[in-house]
Formats: C-alpha cells, sequence, structure tokens
C-alpha cells in the first residue's frame, strides 16, 4: 500500500476518531482531497476502507457521510465488545509470558498518566491501547483480525465517554491485569465482562442524546451539510 493512501486514510480516521469530523457531516471528496493536497483517488480509497470499519456511511450514488452512531449502533458494538474481549481475557490470562505482562503495565502506566493529568485524549488513547493489547496477548490470531476493525471505534467511544469516572476505569484495568498475571482466566474474563458492561448504560443513554441524523436527507444534494456535534 503506498505511503499517500495510508496517510490519507490515517488521518481521515484520526479526525472522526478526535471529533474534528463529526457523526452525521457530509465528507465530500473533491473538498477532503484539497485540503490534504492529493487526488481524489487515495480519498476515495481511504473512504472505502473507512466504510468496511462503519466509521462512515455512503449512500450509493449521493455521497459519504461520518456514521451518526444510533443508540442500537452503541449496543450492538457493547454485544460484540462483551463476547470478544471477555474472550481475549481468558486466553491473555491463559498465555500471558512475562514480556507480554512487562507491555501491559507499560500501557497501565501511561494511563495512569493521563488520568493522573487530566488528559482527555491521552486517556483514550491509553485506555484503547490496553483493551488492543490484552486481545495481542491472546494470541489467537484470528481474535485480533476480528478485532483490528474496531479499534478506532473504540478510541472514538472512549473520547466521547470521556466523563465516565477514569478512576473506576483505571482500578478495573488493574484488576483486569492483575487477574492475567496471576493465570486466573476465570477471573479475568469475569474482570473483562464487569469493565466492558460498565460502560454500556452509560454510551446508550450519552448516543440517544445526539442529533438524529437521516442519511439520505444529508446526502440529498451536492452542498455542503453542517452538522452539530454529539
Amino acid at each position: 500500500m503506498s505511503t499517500v493512501r495510508e496517510a490519507v486514510y490515517e488521518a481521515l480516521k484520526e479526525r472522526i476518531v478526535e471529533g474534528e469530523l463529526t457523526p452525521g457531516q457530509r465528507l465530500i471528496e473533491r473538498d477532503l482531497a484539497a485540503e490534504l493536497a492529493v487526488s481524489r483517488i487515495p480519498v476515495r480509497e481511504a473512504l472505502g476502507r473507512l466504510e468496511a470499519e462503519r466509521l462512515v456511511v455512503v449512500v450509493p450514488r449521493r455521497g459519504v457521510l461520518v456514521s451518526p452512531f444510533t443508540p442500537d449502533d452503541v449496543a450492538d458494538f457493547f454485544d460484540v465488545r462483551e463476547s470478544l474481549e471477555v474472550l481475549a481475557a481468558r486466553l491473555a490470562a491463559e498465555r500471558a509470558s512475562s514480556a507480554d505482562l512487562v507491555r501491559l503495565r507499560e500501557v497501565l502506566a501511561e494511563a495512569d498518566r493521563a488520568t493522573g493529568e487530566s488528559d482527555a485524549r491521552g486517556m483514550a488513547l491509553a485506555n484503547a491501547a490496553f483493551h488492543a493489547a490484552v486481545v495481542d496477548v491472546s494470541g489467537n490470531a484470528l481474535l485480533r483480525d476480528l478485532m483490528r476493525p474496531l479499534e478506532a471505534r473504540l478510541r472514538w467511544l472512549f473520547r466521547l465517554t470521556v466523563d465516565r469516572d477514569p478512576g473506576e476505569q483505571c482500578a478495573e484495568h488493574h484488576a483486569l491485569y492483575e487477574a492475567i498475571a496471576d493465570h486466573d482466566p476465570d477471573a479475568a474474563a469475569a474482570h473483562a465482562l464487569t469493565h466492558v458492561a460498565g460502560g454500556r448504560a452509560h454510551s446508550v443513554e450519552l448516543a440517544a442524546t445526539w442529533s438524529r441524523v437521516d442519511p439520505m436527507e444529508v446526502t440529498r444534494t451536492r452542498r455542503r451539510t453542517s452538522n452539530r456535534r454529539p
């Protein structure tokens, strides 16, 4: 994959995750290409990848917009997380090496730092990194492949729900780490389920407060559409 194509994809993904491009916002290929100083081809390819990750919605023959993320979308996301991340935690507890535990401690230390400094972006990055690290430590290549497309949405969710008690989240991560370090699969699975499920109600309630967006209406004309932040 070319450097330009990857750079365009990463740039657009980061703008969505960080909230610069907001849910429901219309994305115009030619405008994005001009902003990024590239042709429309890598932009079109990047939007295709982002559609596969469900970060954008493509309305055939009409246009593209940032995924609106309804309460049902968020609930579906938690259904998947409560299954796959619990499995990841169980496998990590069975398979974690000494080097794996060092890596997990390093990620936890970064999350603790960000929390202590009230660094919202740092907390979102570190929390998502811890979840991704547990999946890596599981040693299951198929599970990693299934979870990888969800990583950006997980970071996006952490950023939007940063008002959830960060100290509580860190404590839950530490408890999960201890179960993995003790090589206790049942405890690790239980901690993972409690942690993931604990964020469900708050996230779904938050999604219910976001502006309702009709993709067909947003892409009805060629004009740029301005949307409120969720």
